[in-house]
């Protein structure tokens, strides 16, 4: 098992490689925390708190991309958005 910090570094790696198409469409993402169970806490920022196909590039873009980094994490949830919680 890698150190926190490593893992926090994967999935901010992971972050960045969907970032590009969230700034795009006037959102971002933010990663709140790592907690000791390995559940990543995420914030959608801008126009992903509200979009309505935010779902899905949560599910698919997001979440994806921090299980692909670190297939360790027990769960990937946003924060902000009562729905991906």
């Amino acid at each position: 098992m890698e150190s926190k910090e490593k893992t926090i570094e994967l999935i901010e790696q992971a972050l960045e490689s969907v970032r590009p198409y969230l700034l795009a469409d006037g959102g971002n993402v933010k990663l709140v925390e790592l907690t000791d169970d390995l559940v990543v806490k995420l914030e959608l920022e801008g126009s992903c708190q509200s979009c309505p196909m935010s779902a899905m590039t949560f599910r698919a873009g997001l979440e994806e991309s921090i299980r692909k980094a670190v297939p360790s994490v027990t769960k990937v949830m946003a924060v902000n958005v009562p729905s991906l919680a």
